[in-house]
């Protein structure tokens, strides 16, 4: 990396010199590790979970919940294994501030806990958090009783959350929100709901549902806590119950994060693989294997070992029309392999991605065209043609301050020469080091 690099804080992502031959061990998946969290600081008894994903998205949760009064002890040997002790007469302090960052699930979970908080909870986060919407979250939070105050943009960061008086803590409610900008607004008021006094009804109002096995997967958090979520007709329903996670949780690994490495055997060809992968989850990323398939990949799973192997040649079939609504979190990874496949693919269903870190579609638009490829934005998505890879060129890469956006341009340079990626420590939202395990894979020794 020459001094010029360093100061602009520019990485050059490695080229792959031939068939990749690696195994990955991915870290704890960033959604499963949250909810845990939260519903762990919901119950009475202190959980101890194995496997947890420390990045700075997990660090702003457990941030956020400890001042709320939980406590989150790392054992002293691993730390992905956290013991979360909560508050003693179970209710969250109030009159603090709360940090977000640009972490979703801190900025649409942790405000329904302020429901059952003793006094205001103020929340704010990065600059570029700002951007993100809120409403339909603290929409949902008024129509439990709680007040919200905005210190800025009505709708969005930074604001206060005023809780409930206590006898509306003992209510049925029914709340209706539109949804369509994110599910994690659904998932946020379900989690809370999970500690109600009293029977909560959640109605999306909305024509689309984005992301849908994202709210599959806290239903089923919230059953291994004891509760039950049931859903019919675009809404769910919450009965009142005792919120108590198992006193121990192992954590699968991020199936989503697992998206970059595998898909480079498709773009560089050779073999990757991926141990510890489920026979089956909740996690959107478990449609992974599908797709890479589509894209012309050998995916082959091995029940005794529980070892993904993706296996590809270099080559990449285009998918056509294809719906991304219940993974879209994956988008920029197959956008990448959509780039360089030998057939244009258009992808659906993921308008949604506009409210995300960043506009994500706006931002693969531009990235994919900046280095010679071609895409634009349809209502609803994304169409990228085929281009000759011998008409790709290296160019310093944006990566928004989004993880995946910098995973996204990695995937690029393998055979992209001089790809650069501008603030490439974005990955450590969820991926501690992915430069290391990166450079690892390709071949390169991590500098």
């Amino acid at each position: 990396m020459t001094e010029l690099t360093t100061r602009e804080n520019l990485w050059e992502a490695p080229l792959a010199c031939g068939p990749l031959d690696a195994t990955i061990e991915v870290p704890g998946s960033k959604s499963l590790s949250n909810r845990y969290l939260v519903l762990a600081a919901l119950g009475s008894n202190p959980v101890r979970l194995e496997g947890l994903l420390r990045s700075r998205d997990t660090e702003l949760m457990m941030t956020a919940l400890e001042q709320l009064g939980v406590i989150c002890e790392t054992d002293t040997s691993d730390e992905t294994v956290v013991t979360v002790v909560p508050p003693r007469a179970g209710e969250f302090r109030g009159n603090i501030r709360v940090f977000c960052g640009l972490a979703g699930t801190v900025m649409r979970f942790v405000p329904a806990l302020a429901l059952y908080a003793d006094g205001p909870v103020y929340f704010d986060g990065d600059n570029q958090a700002y951007k993100r919407p809120m409403k339909p979250l603290l929409d949902g939070l008024e129509q439990l009783g709680a007040k919200i105050t905005y210190e800025g943009i009505k709708g969005h960061l930074p604001f206060t959350v005023i809780p409930p008086t206590d006898y509306q803590l003992h209510e049925d409610k029914h709340i209706s929100i539109d949804s369509s900008a994110s599910s994690q607004f659904i998932s946020g008021l379900l989690l809370a709901s999970a500690r109600w006094d009293g029977e909560i009804t959640v109605t999306h109002t909305g024509k689309t549902l984005p992301s849908m096995p994202h709210i599959r997967m806290t239903m089923t958090d919230i059953a291994t806590a004891g509760g039950k979520a049931t859903y019919k007709h675009k809404t769910w329903s919450v009965p009142t119950h005792t919120v108590q996670l198992p006193s121990n949780i192992v954590i699968e690994p991020d199936l989503s994060n697992a998206a970059p490495f595998l898909g480079a055997a498709l773009i560089a060809g050779g073999t990757v693989r991926v141990p510890r992968w489920p026979s089956s989850s909740t996690q959107p990323g478990a449609l992974l294997p599908g797709y890479l398939r589509d894209f012309g990949g050998d995916v082959t799973f091995d029940e005794d070992t529980h070892v993904l192997s993706v296996t590809g040649n270099g080559s990449i079939e285009g998918l056509g029309t294809y719906d991304l609504s219940p993974a879209g979190e994956i988008a920029p990874s197959l956008a990448a392999l959509a780039a360089l496949a030998r057939e244009d693919s258009t992808f659906t269903g993921i308008a949604h991605l506009r409210g995300h870190e960043t506009d994500r579609l706006a931002a693969l638009t531009t990235e994919i065209n900046r280095f010679g490829g071609r895409a634009e934005q349809t209502m609803d998505g994304l169409t990228i043609h085929a281009v000759s890879r011998d008409n790709l060129h290296g160019e310093v890469m944006e990566s928004y301050a989004d993880h995946r956006m910098a995973t996204f341009a990695a995937m690029i340079g393998l055979v992209v020469p001089h790809t650069c990626i501008r603030h490439i420590e974005t990955t450590k939202k969820t991926i501690p080091d992915f430069v290391g395990m990166w450079t690892t894979m390709v071949g390169h020794k991590n500098d």
